[in-house]
Order: C-alpha cells, then sequence, then structure tokens
C-alpha cells in the first residue's frame, strides 16, 4: 500500500512537471510567431508632444535594431484622417506624394534613416496641427508602428478687454492685456504698448524689466505695468492721469519664441460732471453778466419810468454772476484746483456782492432808487471776513509746518485779529448814527484797532513760518508811524495855514499810501519766502492791503462828515451855491468815470475770470499741465485793479474834504446847527464827499 501510494506521488510530480516544461515551449513558440510577424519594435515618444505655435517639432519614431534598406519603406500619416504626412520609399524621401498641407513642413533626417532613426521634423507648426500621428515601418525583417501625439499647440495669445474704456479727465485708468499661454514670462522676448493713431511708443517691457525711458515724452511718468502681476502674465497698463488728448486706440504687442500677438483697447477721455458743472457755471456767470448788463442799457436809454426795473437788473447784476463764479470755483476746487487756491476765489466771489453793492451808491442815476438797507453793505465787512478766512487758513498751514512751542502764540494771534475784525465791522455799522461827542475817541481807537490788525497778522505769520529781522522792524516800527502819518497831516493843516495847498496834501498821502502797499508785500515775502505757494498768497495779501487802505479813507471821510454834519443846513446850502461851472463838470466826468469802473468790476472781471477757469480747465484737459499753476495770480490782482480805483476815490473825497474844510472850519467855526442827523443824511454826505453833483441834485 505504501508503494502504490509511493509511485502515485512521482507519478502527479513527472506530470506536473511535464505541464510547466509544455508551458514554456508554447511561449517560446508564441514570441517566435509574434518576431516571425512584427520582425521588430518600433519605439515612440513616452507622452503626447507640446509645441508653440510656429514654431519646429520633432516626431520620435526609431528600432532597436539595424534594418535592411533595401525595399525599406516609412510612412507618417495623420491617424484620424490617413492623411500622408511624408514617405520614405526607395531610398529616398517622396515629397510628391505628401498632402499639400505639409508640403516644406514635414522632413526626414534622412542622413539618420540608416541607424534606424525614422523621426520626422514639423515646421511651421499650426493650430490644426493638434492630433495623433501614425508611423509606420516596412522592411524585409518585418513591419511595426507607433502613435505619436501633438496634444496641444502653444498659441501666443493675447486678449485685451472687449469693451472700449472710457475715463474721465485727470483720472488714472487701466488698459487690459493679458497674455494666455505655456510660455513663461521669462521666455516673453519683448511687450510694448502703442498708441495706433500715431504709433507712439507709450511704454516698453524688454528683457524682464520696464524700460520707461524708451517712452514717448507725453506718456512719461505716467505710464506703468502692474509689476507683481507679469509673473501670471498680466501686461496691462496704467495710465495716470488722463488727458483729453489720450483717447485713441491702443495696441499690446507680443513677442516670444519668434512669435508675435497683439490686442487692441479702445480709450475714450471725456470731462467728467464737475468739469461739466465748471464750465456750465462759467458759462452762465459770463454770458448772464454780458446780458444783464446790455438789458441795463437798453432800459436806461428808454425815456419812460422804468426805475424799478433797472435797479432789478442792477441787483441781479450784482449778485447772480458772482454767485455762479462762486459755485464754479467751488467746484474747480473738488477736480482739479488746490484746496487754498479754491477757499480764497470762493471767499473772494461770495463777498464781491457786498463791495459792488457799497459801489451802488457811488452811480448817478440810481440815486433815486438806492434803498435804505443798502447802507449796511460795507467794504469793512468784506476786508473782515476775507481776512479771517486767509488767515484761518495761514493758521491751519502753520499749525502742521510750526514747532509745538510756536503753536500758542500763532493760536493767540489768530484770535486777536478775529476780535479786531469783528471790532471793525461793529464800528462801521454804528458809525452813521454815531454822536460827534463821541467820535473822536472813537476815531482814535479804530486807528489802534487797525495798528493792532496789521501787527498780529503779520505776528501770526511770524510765529508759524519764522521770524525775519526786517519784518520785526516794519512791525513795530515803521508800519505804526505811517498809519498815524495820514490824521498828523490833516491835524497840521488845520493849525498852519501854509500847508493848505493842495499838493501838499496830496503827495504825502500817495507816498505813504504806495510805501505802505510796498512794506508790507515785502514783509509778507520775506516771511513767505521758503513756501511753495509764495506768489500765490502775496496776490492774495496785496488785495487785502489795498481794501485796507481803502477802508483806512473811508473812515477818514466819515469822521469829516460826521463833523461837517454838526453844522447848520444853511451853512451847507451857501456852500453847495457857490459851486462853479468847472466843479459841475468835474463832477459829470467822476460820475461817468464811477460808472465805468462798477461795469467793469460786475461785468468785466467776471467775464476775465469766467474765461480764463474754463480755458485753464480745457487746456488741463488736453495737456495735462496745467499753463496758470494757481488762478490767485489772476484772480487777485485784476481785483486789486478794481478796488484800486475806489481807493483813489475815497483819497479824492479826503481831499475834498481837507483842502476845502479847512479854511471853511476857521471861518465859520462859530457857526453850528442844531438840526439833528438821520442815518440818510448822513449817507448823503458822504456821497456828496466824493462826488459834489451829489449835493445838488438833493437841493
Amino acid at each position: 500500500m505504501q508503494v502504490w501510494n509511493h509511485m502515485k506521488a512521482d507519478d502527479g510530480f513527472a506530470v506536473l512537471q511535464g505541464l510547466l516544461e509544455d508551458a514554456v515551449w508554447t511561449a517560446l513558440d508564441l514570441f517566435s510567431w509574434l518576431q516571425e510577424i512584427c520582425g521588430f519594435i518600433v519605439h515612440g515618444p513616452a507622452g503626447p508632444l507640446f509645441a508653440p505655435l510656429e514654431s519646429s517639432v520633432v516626431l520620435p519614431c526609431y528600432v532597436d535594431e539595424l534594418l535592411v534598406m533595401e525595399d525599406l519603406e516609412v510612412e507618417w500619416s495623420r491617424t484620424d484622417s490617413e492623411a500622408l504626412v511624408h514617405l520614405y520609399q526607395d531610398g529616398e524621401s517622396r515629397p510628391e506624394v505628401q498632402q499639400q498641407d505639409y508640403h516644406d513642413r514635414a522632413h526626414f533626417f534622412t542622413d539618420q534613416i540608416q541607424h534606424g532613426n525614422f523621426s520626422l521634423r514639423l515646421d511651421n507648426l499650426r493650430a490644426e496641427d493638434e492630433g495623433r500621428y501614425t508611423c509606420r515601418v516596412h522592411s524585409q525583417q518585418g513591419s511595426g508602428e507607433t502613435v505619436v501625439q501633438i496634444k496641444d499647440v502653444e498659441r501666443l495669445l493675447v486678449s485685451g478687454s472687449d469693451r472700449s474704456v472710457s475715463a474721465y479727465d485727470g483720472e488714472d485708468v487701466t488698459l487690459s492685456c493679458s497674455v494666455d499661454s505655456h510660455i513663461t514670462p521669462e521666455h516673453i522676448e519683448e511687450v510694448s504698448w502703442i498708441r495706433t493713431d500715431g504709433d507712439i511708443l507709450v511704454l516698453l517691457f524688454k528683457n524682464n524689466k520696464t524700460l520707461p525711458d524708451s517712452s514717448d515724452e507725453q506718456y512719461r511718468d505716467r505710464a506703468e505695468l502692474f509689476t507683481a502681476e507679469i509673473p501670471k502674465g498680466n501686461f496691462s497698463l496704467r495710465l495716470k492721469s488722463v488727458r483729453i488728448e489720450d483717447k485713441g486706440v491702443y495696441m499690446c504687442l507680443v513677442f516670444a519664441g519668434g512669435l508675435s500677438a497683439n490686442a487692441t483697447v479702445v480709450l475714450g477721455v471725456g470731462f467728467s460732471s464737475w468739469h461739466v458743472a465748471v464750465i456750465f457755471f462759467c458759462f452762465a456767470a459770463g454770458s448772464g453778466a454780458v446780458l444783464l448788463f446790455c438789458s441795463l442799457i437798453y432800459y436806461r436809454s428808454k425815456n419812460t419810468d422804468t426805475s424799478s426795473i433797472i435797479w432789478t437788473l442792477q441787483v441781479s447784476l450784482v449778485f447772480c454772476p458772482n454767485i455762479c463764479m462762486f459755485l464754479a470755483f467751488m467746484f474747480w476746487g473738488f477736480t482739479e484746483g488746490s484746496l487754498h487756491e479754491a477757499i480764497t476765489c470762493c471767499a473772494l466771489y461770495i463777498l464781491r456782492p457786498v463791495m459792488l453793492m457799497w459801489a451802488l451808491r457811488y452811480l448817478k442815476y440810481l440815486q433815486d432808487s438806492l434803498t435804505s438797507w443798502i447802507r449796511f453793505f460795507r467794504i469793512t465787512h468784506e476786508l473782515t471776513v476775507l481776512t479771517v478766512i486767509v488767515y484761518s487758513v495761514f493758521f491751519a498751514y502753520g499749525w502742521r509746518i510750526s514747532a509745538r512751542e510756536r503753536r500758542l502764540s500763532s493760536g493767540i494771534c489768530f484770535g486777536v485779529v478775529v476780535l479786531v475784525c469783528l471790532f471793525l465791522s461793529e464800528v462801521m455799522r454804528h458809525s452813521i448814527v454815531m454822536r460827534t461827542e463821541l467820535g473822536d475817541n472813537m476815531w482814535v481807537f479804530t486807528r489802534i484797532m487797525l495798528w493792532m490788525f496789521s501787527f498780529f497778522q503779520l505776528f501770526q505769520l511770524m510765529y508759524s513760518f519764522g521770524l525775519s529781522y526786517p519784518v520785526f522792524v516794519i512791525l513795530v516800527y515803521v508800519q505804526p508811524l505811517m498809519l498815524f502819518c495820514i490824521p498828523l497831516l490833516t491835524h497840521l493843516q488845520a493849525r498852519f495855514k501854509c500847508l493848505h495847498r493842495r499838493w501838499i496834501t496830496i503827495l504825502p498821502i500817495i507816498i505813504i499810501t504806495i510805501l505802505d502797499i510796498i512794506l508790507v508785500i515785502y514783509a509778507h515775502l520775506t516771511i513767505l519766502e521758503r513756501e511753495k505757494e509764495y506768489l500765490e498768497w502775496i496776490c492774495v495779501i496785496l488785495f487785502l492791503e489795498v481794501l485796507k487802505i481803502t477802508v483806512v479813507f473811508e473812515y477818514c471821510v466819515l469822521k469829516h462828515v460826521l463833523k461837517e454834519a454838526e453844522r447848520s443846513r444853511v451853512q451847507r446850502r451857501r456852500r453847495r451855491r457857490r459851486q462853479t461851472e468847472a466843479s459841475q463838470q468835474e463832477s459829470n466826468t467822476l460820475a461817468r468815470c464811477n460808472e465805468i469802473m462798477f461795469m467793469f468790476g460786475a461785468v468785466g472781471l467776471v467775464l476775465l475770470n469766467s474765461v480764463t477757469l474754463t480755458a485753464e480747465l480745457i487746456l488741463k484737459a488736453r495737456n495735462g499741465e496745467r499753463v496758470v499753476k494757481d488762478l490767485r495770480v489772476i484772480v487777485f490782482p485784476s481785483e486789486s485793479v478794481f478796488v484800486l480805483y475806489w481807493l483813489i476815490l475815497q483819497m479824492h473825497a479826503y481831499l475834498r474834504i481837507v483842502t476845502t474844510g479847512s479854511t471853511h472850519n476857521q471861518r465859520n467855526s462859530h457857526q453850528r446847527g442844531q438840526l439833528m442827523n438821520t442815518p440818510q443824511t448822513l449817507e448823503m454826505e458822504i456821497l456828496s464827499a466824493a462826488d459834489p453833483d451829489v449835493s445838488q441834485t438833493q437841493t
């Protein structure tokens, strides 16, 4: 039994061994059979191929053993369409049989075929070359094939904005340009932004860096790329402070690996709503002033009674154009103007109606239409309010730049300036109804306040911007002396007959006035010379100084008128009857000059500044730079010319009072009337001092 079992185990092992041997031989026979069929193995790439558009790519195809060249045939074709790409047959390539699309683009490495290399070079790669290619090899040893895939042709795609880009003048704008490619930014040779209408180079990116110096002059320092976005293929252009002339078509041109592509962006530039508002209010101010002026001339030429219409037109001419210019400068400050420029110009134009209403009383054709409330409009109000605004700007600016220990002193000086302004406004408001007994003391105190007015103005600036020794001398010694020279001259003329000559009065007053303006301008120029806007501020200070001297002479005239009002009405009538025909002619000439200068201020200056502001806005939008760096250099000097005429008019009135009143006082000082004075009576006395013909019309 054990023997039988042993024999069975040996037989099983032999059977298993036989089966294994049969399997091995079968596998060997199968391999031999496959080798006989294929003859050899054709190799291709390990995976899909990627190549840039318009570049060259090699499609690998080779065998490991040398093949007999006789009867060797190699065929490359498209797998999807069986289109013949190239053929090697009878020991040479056969370009005449290849499809036309691949003619002169597909090439064998002829010298490598004998070494078993049947690779194909495909030049000038196109997008439609994507797909599968089959390499078939036939020889006496057999045949074989492999498949090569061109999966993605790397296209150099440059995309911009699908819509036109709109921007307002002065804004920053971004023109989109992105490169969608497998090419890394390091391999991008050049990116250039070009304005197509003039072939103007806006910005150049080359060798991995931006070259701003290569930009055209009008785009230099205004065009830049987003550096952090360049590695992502984002070459968008940022154009700063666009101008009207920047509108047009811009091209983003990209060069990489022998490839080039571009994208275009249309840029439109227009005025913002703020700019339109500036232009609208400038046009409304200029055209409105001209229309009101023409209407005024028309109704004055009519013979019918149109006094109410003339008065309405006159008041409208005073307020409407100036309010429009105020709004224009306000919107200008929101867009192009500087803060200080906008504040001072707006303050001037909102206060100009005060000056013009004050000047209405010197227009002869309106004497019958003047209302009682017009006397509340005084140039003192314009002076004080504008001074507070200007020096509050100085105070705020000086607070930021001055040392901490000087801020308190500067604040105290500014507070005193505000208090003095309030005092001067109240004095002038109550001056018409002030009694003579209190007048002398009040006028002395007023002169002291005027000296303090200038004194603390300069001290505030010195604490804010630094102290200068020449300014200190002017401040402490020179200006107070000059301020008291005019009243001293009047006092001396009243005591000494030899000083009653007209030229003795005129010459010192003119010299003192001019010297005062020069010294104040010099003092401010010395203090502000290190500031960027010193010239603009000097123009503002010049206007304030002329306005202040006008107020001083108005006070002097008012003082003498108040004293003159104490005399009897009979005495005034006798003096009026002694007026000659020459004085009548002089009065008519003066009245005509008053009308001309008033219209110059009400119409001419509004036209000048509205045209200047409109032109500045358009030129800034066109050229990107302002022609006039600050409009204060035009607005305030021209306004100073207007105020200077009324200063001369006040000086003329003062000289008439001094030269004619001093002799009259000595002759008739014993004749005093007891007539009570009304505000309307005193107002007409002031007018008669400036224009003698006014007194005649009232008798």
